[in-house]
Formats: structure tokens, C-alpha cells, sequence
């Protein structure tokens, strides 16, 4: 039985027992017109019942599902004859791989066919029939995980339910231990979280460490020559690489003041106008027509970008006599400013309808305008929103990748002009781990570096946009 059958039938017998833990609490009160005898309510006695039975039995199965593998492995190899065993961990590696190839198939005849097939050297006499063996240890080792991890996930199921119920009284207090059981899984839930931002923040700064070893500090942070290279001869020019990423951090900067000039302007008139001019019956129709922007793919952008804004900036450019390359940082950030119009106008037009009508009916009364109402009243009442607002566009225009690798090439160019053509972190960070790369060369973990350089930025940002939000919300809330 595979774990999505084994969940789903524990997702029955989760069912099951919330219907069986109402009809136990009934029985306990002597039925359902005394059911005003018990503490707590007959469906918050199903409800713990329910957890009760499903929640250990899932734990049990996560954990087995995680450990499963690592333990096969291991009875496998001990059962394999000295001479695999004494492998190097690379060609073990790769022979326990092949073992895995050939035990998945679903016949003998196939079986067989599978280990002509993929019957490897490993330096080695491996016998034909050590493998078919191992093989079919290995489909024996996988038969008995599954009907023990099948067996053992019911039983603690069936059992919990047991244990539970006979417990049930007329003064049972369901609903406290239920509660307590769901405030469990919020903490549960919360320390998740908190402990796979710091797995993602520890692992990026171990590897950046490691390129931080290879490369100083100061040439990745100021240089401005950024070409991260592999030599492949003693003598070739250049082979030792340039880390510079000054010319990284300034195209992402460039097309992303470029995309935040154009969206947060548009943005906020856009909102002003849903939240104080328009019309229910155009609000209803715009405001969803315009967050169809947001729906749309990125490479869907990218490929307006390349094949029509940037031959119409080209033109226009050519026109007035400048020169303009075909792939720049105008059209890149017109494009994803036109992107995360919708993230801006979305949020702001909620934060500005969230601001309660007596300050604006206050001002009007007073003999203000509406543009002085929405100016010097709502606008500032719904600044944490629209801070909100403008610091999710910015993190989303630093992040896109698509649009800038059509759009403004990958060209790592130290320019301020915008006709010319950039890159960005985002971008180098996917060339610099596309396709198979060692984990031990400065080329691939400058990408880890350049992620903790844009985590640092975006914290900043988060620490700024808070400050904004505390300052304004005293004044206000």
C-alpha cells in the first residue's frame, strides 16, 4: 500500500471517528436528550476524537516516509557481498542507484532485461546474479517497509481512538484538550516557519562563506569588472574570473527604479480613482480586469518586452539620433513596471478604502476638497498600506528574472544610461547555477553570495517599511 492509499484511508478513518467520538459522548450521556449532562458539546467530543486519531498516525507516517529510505539502504548494504561493500562511497553510491533502476521493474523477464541493461563496471567482477540478488532484496526490503508502515499507522490510529473514548465522561472537558491540541499545532506551524527562513539563511551564508574564502569581500562588494570564469588552462586570460558585482547591484537598481517610476505613480492614481471617483458598477469590472495583469506569466512579458517595446524604443531612439541596443534596461523596467501595476493599485486601493469614512466626511465638513481630503487626509491614514503595497513591488521587480534576461540581456555593463544594456542579481544568480556544477568553485558560489547580498537588501527594506508603518500608525490608529 503506498502512502497516498495509507492517506487516504487515514483520512477515512479520521472521519470515521469524529462520528464515532458524537455517538460515544451520546452513549455516555444516556442519550441525545440528556445530552445537556455533558461539560462540552457532543461535536467537540467528535472533534477531538478526530485529531486524536489522525494527527499521531500522520506524524507517524511522515516520519517513517522520512526515514524509510536511508534505513533500506542501509539493511541492503549489509547484505551485499564484501567486495561491494569495500566500494569507495561514490561507486557504492552509484551501484546502490543502479540496484534502485533495476528493482523497480515490475516481472522477472523485465527484471533481467533491466540488469543486461544497466549492468555497470565498477571496477570490479560483479556478478550478473549479485545484482538480480540485491535486487530482489531490495523489492523484498521495500515489501516489508510498506506493510509495516501500513500496520503501524492504523494500529496508532485504532488505538488512540480506544485509549480516548474510554476516557469520556459527563465531565470530560473535550473542548479544553482540543484546544490545547490546535494551539499545539499553531506554535507548531509558527516555529515551521521560523525555522525554514533560518535553514534558507543559514545555508546561504555557509556557502557564501565558503566563495567569501576564495574571493575577498572587497572586490565582490566594490569591484566593477563582474566575469566569473573557470580557467581552463594555467594561461588562459581571464581564467581566474572577476566578481565584481557593483555592475549587478546597479542594473537591478536601474531597472528597478525604472519599473517603481512608472507602477507606483500609475499605481496610486489608479487606487485613488477605484476607491474615491469610480462608480460601484466600474469598480466592480476594473479592478478585477486590471488584476488579470498580475495573473499573467512573466515569460509572457518578457516575450512584449523583446519583440515589441524594445524595437519601439529602439526606433523612437534612432529617430532623435541616439543610440539605443537592442536589448536595455528601458524596456525591461517599462515592461515589469507595467507588471506590478496591479500589486500596487490593489493594495493601495484597499488601504485607502479601509480608512474609516468619518475622517473623510470630517474634512469635507470642515470645507476641504476632494483632492485636499484625499491629499492631506486619506493618503496619509492609509500610508502602512501603501508602504506595504510599494515594498511588494519592489521585492517583486528585484526578483524577476524572465523579463530581464529577454529584455535587458545579460550583459554585465556598469551604465546609468538607459538605453544601454544590464543585468541583474536574479538573472546571474540562474546562469551561474544552470546545468550540472561543482559546489566547490568560486563561479558556482558567487550565486549563493549574490542571494545573501539580496536577502540583506530586502531585510533592509522590510526594517525601513516597518519603521514608516509604526511611526504613522500611532498617528492614526
Amino acid at each position: 500500500m503506498n502512502s497516498s492509499l495509507l492517506f487516504a484511508i487515514l483520512l477515512c478513518l479520521t472521519l470515521f471517528s469524529y462520528w464515532f467520538g458524537i455517538k460515544r459522548s451520546l452513549k455516555v450521556a444516556g442519550g441525545a436528550d440528556h445530552k445537556k449532562d455533558l461539560t462540552c458539546l457532543p461535536e467537540q467530543f467528535g472533534l477531538l476524537t478526530a485529531m486524536v486519531c489522525g494527527l499521531p498516525a500522520l506524524i507517524t507516517l511522515l516520519i517513517f516516509n522520512s526515514a524509510e529510505q536511508l534505513i533500506i539502504e542501509q539493511l541492503l548494504t549489509s547484505t551485499l557481498p564484501a567486495k561491494i561493500q569495500a566500494l569507495s562511497s561514490v561507486d557504492l553510491g552509484l551501484y546502490l542507484n543502479n540496484i534502485r533502476s533495476i528493482a523497480s521493474s515490475e516481472t522477472t523477464q523485465a527484471l533481467l532485461q533491466a540488469i543486461e541493461f544497466k549492468s555497470i563496471d565498477l571496477q570490479s567482477n560483479i556478478d550478473i546474479q549479485e545484482q538480480r540478488q540485491a535486487a530482489l532484496t531490495l523489492q523484498a526490503l521495500y515489501q516489508q517497509a510498506t506493510w509495516l508502515k501500513t500496520g503501524l499507522v492504523l494500529v496508532i490510529a485504532v488505538v488512540s481512538v480506544i485509549v480516548l473514548v474510554r476516557k469520556f465522561s459527563l465531565t470530560y472537558k473535550a473542548r479544553q484538550k482540543s484546544e490545547t491540541i490546535i494551539r499545539a499545532l499553531l506554535v507548531a506551524s509558527s516555529a515551521i516557519a521560523i525555522l525554514t527562513t533560518l535553514g534558507i539563511v543559514v545555508s546561504v551564508l555557509f556557502e557564501s562563506i565558503h566563495f567569501f574564502k576564495s574571493v575577498s569581500p572587497a572586490e565582490f562588494m566594490f569591484g566593477t569588472q563582474w566575469s566569473p570564469q573557470t580557467a581552463m588552462r594555467a594561461d588562459q586570460v581571464g581564467g581566474s574570473g572577476s566578481f565584481g558585482a557593483i555592475p549587478l547591484f546597479a542594473g537591478t537598481m536601474l531597472i528597478t527604479f525604472i519599473a517603481m517610476l512608472l507602477a507606483v505613480p500609475v499605481g496610486l492614481m489608479i487606487a485613488i480613482y477605484l476607491s474615491q471617483y469610480a462608480s460601484y458598477k466600474l469598480r466592480s469590472i476594473a479592478k478585477p480586469m486590471l488584476e488579470v495583469l498580475a495573473g499573467i506569466p512573466t515569460v509572457v512579458y518578457g516575450f512584449f518586452a523583446a519583440l515589441t517595446v524594445a524595437p519601439v524604443i529602439r526606433n523612437i531612439g534612432e529617430s532623435f539620433g541616439l543610440s539605443v541596443a537592442s536589448e536595455s534596461a528601458l524596456a525591461a523596467g517599462l515592461v515589469m513596471g507595467t507588471m506590478i501595476i496591479p500589486f500596487v493599485s490593489s493594495l493601495s486601493e484597499d488601504a485607502i478604502s479601509a480608512v474609516p469614512q468619518s475622517l473623510k466626511e470630517a474634512s469635507l465638513g470642515m470645507g476641504a476638497t476632494n483632492r485636499e481630503t484625499v491629499v492631506k487626509v486619506l493618503l496619509p491614514a492609509a500610508l502602512p498600506g501603501i508602504v506595504g503595497a510599494i515594498l511588494l513591488a519592489v521585492s517583486r521587480a528585484i526578483g524577476e528574472t524572465m523579463i530581464v534576461v529577454m529584455a535587458a540581456g545579460m550583459a554585465a555593463n556598469l551604465t546609468a544610461n538607459p538605453l544601454d544594456s544590464v543585468t541583474t542579481v536574479t538573472v546571474q544568480i540562474v546562469t551561474l547555477l544552470t546545468g550540472d556544477q561543482e559546489f566547490d568553485s568560486p563561479k558556482t558560489l558567487a550565486a549563493f553570495a549574490l542571494g545573501l547580498m539580496l536577502f540583506i537588501t530586502t531585510l533592509g527594506l522590510n526594517i525601513l517599511a516597518l519603521k514608516v508603518v509604526q511611526k504613522y500608525r500611532e498617528q492614526y490608529d
